[in-house]
């Protein structure tokens, strides 16, 4: 079989880590991407990985041409890309009426920029390849909104939207496009929400309890699988139930 090159942005975060683990148990030779800034996680990471087929390349997503530059030292160090997974990510939460352009501009600029920079400098070399597993990464709060996350809903929402109109250019080629809405996770960015808030969130999960990273990365390795071709323009919640809640 063809070992198959994954990246995934954010990579070193905590659904991205797990990410990285499951497509690398698949068998993928994984790249994760992230700032280069994060130096003592990202020695974390490579001590974590040691020994796996799991690599790091810094590269900041919001901007296109190190997206592009990123890239072309992947596929040069590498090989082509077959499998990309937009996981990366951050939050900048407050209300509208508080807050600043540079809150939601950061937050877009991120979470939607960064998936637009990344799919577009791969999706040229997956259609004429004729195979790619495309995976955004959104968010429940995507899909129902969430106070004080105007900048960080809207961005994750959009993402979706992105992914359904993607899925539609390049059915025909091979190419699947997806995303996943995890619900709240134990994850660094859930866990320094208070704790207090924490505890209302929990009692609207069905199940009782935080999702672990391991069951995003399930879904994600699951999509990204060569025999899940017929799956594609399709958002799949990993949520613990939580919209029977609503």
């Amino acid at each position: 079989m063809t070992q198959r090159i994954a990246v995934v942005s954010g990579g070193i975060g905590g659904l991205g880590t797990a990410i990285c683990r499951s497509l690398a148990l698949s068998g993928h030779r994984v790249i994760a991407t992230d700032l280069a800034a994060r130096e003592e996680r990202i020695a974390a990471f490579r001590a974590e990985h040691a020994g796996s087929d799991v690599h790091f390349e810094p590269g900041d997503v919001s901007d296109f041409a190190q997206c592009q530059a990123l890239l072309q030292r992947i596929e040069a160090t590498h090989g082509p890309v077959d499998v990309l997974v937009n996981a990366a990510g951050i939050t900048r939460d407050v209300t509208l009426r508080k807050m600043a352009v540079e809150q939601w501009q950061d937050v877009l600029r991120v979470n939607l920029d960064g998936v637009f920079n990344l799919c577009r400098n791969v999706v040229d070399g997956m259609c004429s390849r004729g195979y790619g597993r495309i995976v955004n990464i959104s968010s429940v709060n995507g899909q129902t909104g969430q106070l004080g996350q105007t900048n960080y809903s809207a961005a994750k929402a959009g993402m979706h939207g992105f992914t359904m109109a993607l899925a539609r250019e390049v059915a025909r080629k091979g190419v699947t496009v997806n995303s996943v809405s995890p619900g709240y996770c134990e994850t660094a960015m859930v866990m320094a929400v208070p704790d207090a808030v924490r505890e209302k969130i929990l009692e609207q999960v069905p199940v009782g309890r935080l999702g672990q990273p391991s069951e995003i990365a399930r879904v994600v390795d699951f999509l990204c699988a060569a025999d899940s071709g017929f799956i594609t323009g399709a958002n799949i919640p990993v949520n613990g139930g939580l919209f029977m809640s609503f």
